[in-house]
């Protein structure tokens, strides 16, 4: 990993041929690579500790003068909920996954001796742009090295001491493997943004990780293609058949594991019939854990004979907002549809859940909610490319394209077709007198 405060053009010209370099460097070299970085990291737990401090006491400072939102701050902190080991174990459960590389996906025999292969390649150069999460530097490192693509990380000046102190880690341990140290460039010059994003003929992909703001931006001001979500507005319906201390439980994980993540839960759909049976213990269980309660007057009505309970009327605004902390609207409609309906009209699209006992509603909310994780009966924190078993994730993708939900090695693929011949021509071919049928054969993939 370069360390760099060059150009902008000159850094995407440095990815775009290391790009070429490790695209063709076998899956062991590559792996070598991974063990690398997470050795390197190891070694330098301490000094990354030390900077991540400082990084966070000058994030405290903001957030006390109002310059800084306090759930950037909770996605900076390295030592929170075991960020630090996951990012470890996610660089070798990367290593450890089967190579994405070279991958026969189709093979077809248009003619004796002319077979058609489509193969599975990297993308090319990656632009991840990100705020906090210093530990996005060690995630994206360990996808692109094991998914053949080159990557520019820009990060956000919240967490400078941080990723510095990790990338002068990868790039040590870099230094000891073949893999070029220009495939993976960390740009420390400040407001480049608008440069490196006009560079769409070195760049393929760009790949926000932040806020809304940040996301919107990017998307507005880039030809190059860009794999994100703007927001994390996750809904839950709560159907009147679901099991009440079930509901209860995946509710809870769902809006308090780590609220400030995209995946919590930010507003919950109750089913008219379920408001006197399923919603109050729901409600005291969210009250012991310090939510509050954004209600609409049916669900406040239902409500008004529970104690200990922090609720506040609900504006119209509250059903498509993305809180990051510890409050929750409550909505009540009258059916499924309703539900979907809301959902499809106010999600950001990321993960949305039914909970109901009844397999038949489960199958038509997961058909019919337009979303790139839908869940029956599961809590909403599990989207995830780690959890998935895709042992890190590059970002989180609501687009619709081929990459959706927790984007891992996979998403960092595309193809291309091989054609293998003996000097054919495409005159010889095609309908009409003297010309050859193409026998479309399709061919084992082994």
């Amino acid at each position: 990993m370069s360390l760099t405060n060059a150009s902008p053009a000159d850094a995407a010209k440095a990815a775009k041929s290391a790009s070429h370099v490790l695209a063709t460097l076998s899956a062991d070299a590559r792996n070598d690579a991974l063990t690398a970085i997470h050795d390197g990291l190891v070694a330098a737990r301490d000094d990354i500790f030390a900077a991540n401090a400082r990084d966070l006491e000058l994030a405290a400072e903001a957030v006390a003068a109002g310059k800084l939102s306090q759930s950037l701050v909770a996605r900076l902190d390295l030592a929170k909920k075991g960020k630090w080991d996951d990012m470890l174990k996610g660089i070798l459960d990367v290593r450890d996954l089967e190579d994405p590389v070279g991958r026969v996906t189709l093979r077809t025999r248009l003619d004796n001796g002319l077979d058609l292969e489509r193969v599975s390649c990297p993308i090319g150069v990656l632009l991840i742009i990100f705020e906090a999460r210093p530990e996005v530097i060690a995630n994206i490192a360990a996808l692109a090295i094991k998914s053949g693509n080159a990557a520019i990380l820009k990060g956000g000046k919240e967490s400078t001491e941080s990723f510095v102190a990790i990338s002068r880690a990868i790039s040590a341990a870099l230094d000891k493997t073949q893999v070029p140290n220009g495939a993976i460039q960390l740009v420390t010059t400040r407001d480049v943004i608008p440069e490196l994003l006009a560079l769409d003929q070195y760049i393929d992909l760009a790949i926000p990780r932040g806020s809304s703001d940040l996301v919107r931006y990017i998307k507005n001001n880039t030809r190059i293609p860009v794999l994100g979500h703007a927001d994390g507005i996750c809904f839950t319906y709560l159907e009147q058949s679901a099991d009440p201390a079930m509901a209860a439980e995946v509710i809870v994980d769902s809006k308090t594991n780590y609220p400030a993540a995209c995946n919590s839960l930010e507003g919950l759909l109750v089913q008219d019939a379920a408001l006197s049976t399923l919603l109050p213990p729901v409600a005291a269980a969210l009250a012991a854990k310090g939510v509050e309660l954004r209600c609409d007057p049916q669900s406040k009505a239902a409500l008004k004979d529970v104690p200990g309970l922090n609720i506040v009327d609900a504006t119209e605004a509250d059903f498509s907002t993305e809180f990051l902390n510890l409050t929750l609207a409550v909505k009540t409609v009258s059916s499924l549809a309703d539900a979907v309906a809301h959902i499809n009209a106010n999600s950001s699209h990321h993960t949305d859940c039914i909970l109901t006992s009844s397999k038949e509603l489960a199958e038509q909310f997961m058909s019919a909610v337009d979303s790139s994780g839908v869940y029956w009966n599961a809590s909403t924190r599990f989207a995830d490319g780690t959890r998935y078993g895709f042992g890190t994730e590059v970002g989180i993708s609501t687009n619709k394209i081929h990459s959706r939900g927790p984007v891992g090695l996979e998403g960092l693929m595309i193809y291309k077709y091989k054609l293998r011949g003996h000097g054919q021509v495409s005159a010889t071919y095609g309908e009409g007198a003297g010309r050859k049928p193409y026998l479309h054969q399709k061919l084992p993939l082994e």
